[in-house]
């Protein structure tokens, strides 16, 4: 681990400060983009497929990148890698507010906001602010990190809506864009300084970074785990609203919804965290998507209320992004920081293909069946799968980390 030159004002505390508000923008707006999928379709006479394919695609896009911007990160800093990203989800806010056809829609809403996001979200932000978080710190950094990332969801979701109420969808992604410009700044406390690397073994080659992680059983157990993930998160942040309004819940309630799902996920990021440095982090996870299968199923079979709405999202929060800290820990416990951001990427796309299909097949099944019910039970039979992958995971530094420590003692 690098140790900070004293005149060096990148703390850990300032760059644990500053990736945390990073992911309050970066992750507030992008769980906002579900209260546009009904005005957006009515505006333009497209169905919600339309919609759902762009929003698919985005996370598709995010995940296929994420490790290619991961690696930069690892190789070369984050500082530059967040540049290019909040430019690049600046043009996309900017080109979607303009968009006029499921094309272009796709364009600006998958393509350049996927690939921006993978420059200012977990995998790039946990790489820097671990890098320069003491071992013993870095499961509470992460649940920090996390936690104010949700807070962001929070406060960005009843905002959004009340603009989009109040001057309109184009004018509240117009102004989206001006608030994801305010990323750019943050790039300087997350750079790192030239020279820092100077502390740190010699870079792995790619290809052994690869082979060391590719055949680990463990790895593959995590990212398999973690697209179950984004199934849920993409499924219930697109769809949820519009589901509510067809069960003839008022629209607001899915903006309440989804910001209860923010609130809680507060708490379940810290605790989630804070309990990671010191359980197992994979039993861990066989709870968490334990607990998912039966709120899931709760909800499916209850009946549809206001009040059961908001304690679904209250539940679901505490469940949300728990699993990032957690799948993302353990990766860092095995394989080391040197190489997080790419090791995270490539678990993350996995939980991209999942957002990719929670979004893409919510919208086309309720084309298909005029329903969502399909793909509920789908999630809680998903959840099952994912705690079961998690029982054989091991949290165990791998031969190079253990040969290190034998060595530094």
């Amino acid at each position: 681990m690098d140790i900070p030159d004293r005149r060096d004002w990148r703390t850990p505390a300032v760059t644990l400060a500053a990736g945390a508000v990073l992911l309050a923008i970066s992750l507030g707006i992008r769980h906002a983009f579900g209260l546009f999928l009904a005005p957006m379709s009515q505006a333009h006479g497209w169905t919600r497929e339309v919609f759902a394919f762009a929003i698919a695609l985005q996370n598709l896009v995010w995940g296929v990148a994420q490790p290619f911007a991961g690696r930069i990160a690892d190789r070369y800093g984050a500082g530059r890698v967040i540049v290019g990203g909040a430019l690049l989800y600046v043009a996309g806010l900017v080109l979607m507010a303009f968009a006029s056809t499921g094309t272009l829609l796709a364009l600006s809403a998958g393509l350049l906001i996927g690939i921006g996001l993978s420059g200012v979200s977990i995998s790039v932000v946990f790489g820097a602010v671990l890098r320069r978080t003491p071992p013993g710190r870095r499961s509470f950094a992460m649940g920090v990190a996390m936690s104010v990332g949700s807070l962001g969801q929070f406060v960005m979701l009843p905002a959004a809506l009340t603009a989009i109420q109040s001057v309109g969808w184009v004018a509240t992604l117009l102004s989206l864009a001006v608030l994801c410009a305010a990323m750019l700044p943050l790039a300087a406390p997350l750079a790192e300084p030239r020279g820092a690397g100077a502390s740190r073994p010699p870079p792995m080659p790619l290809r052994a970074v690869l082979g060391e992680a590719l055949s680990l059983p463990g790895f593959w157990l995590l990212c398999l785990g973690f697209f179950v993930c984004g199934f849920h998160v993409v499924f219930i942040a697109t769809h949820l609203p519009a589901y509510l309004t067809d069960r003839g819940l008022p629209a607001s309630t899915g903006a309440v919804v989804l910001a209860l799902v923010g609130l809680f996920n507060i708490a379940g990021t810290y605790t989630a965290g804070v309990l990671g440095g010191r359980r197992s982090k994979p039993a861990l996870l066989v709870a968490l998507y334990v607990l998912r299968a039966l709120v899931l199923t709760a909800f499916v079979l209850v009946p549809l209320t206001e009040g059961s709405a908001y304690a679904f999202g209250a539940a679901m929060g505490l469940l949300w992004l728990s699993t990032v800290p957690l799948t993302n820990g353990t990766v860092a416990t095995v394989f080391g920081v040197e190489n997080l951001a790419l090791l995270g990427g490539i678990v993350f796309f996995f939980h991209q293909v999942g957002a990719f299909l929670g979004g893409w097949l919510g919208g086309r099944l309720y084309v298909l069946t005029g329903s969502y019910d399909a793909v509920w039970w789908m999630s809680v039979a998903l959840a099952v799968v994912a705690a079961l992958l998690n029982v054989p995971v091991r949290e165990v530094p791998v031969a190079r980390l253990r040969a290190r420590a034998e060595d530094a003692a």
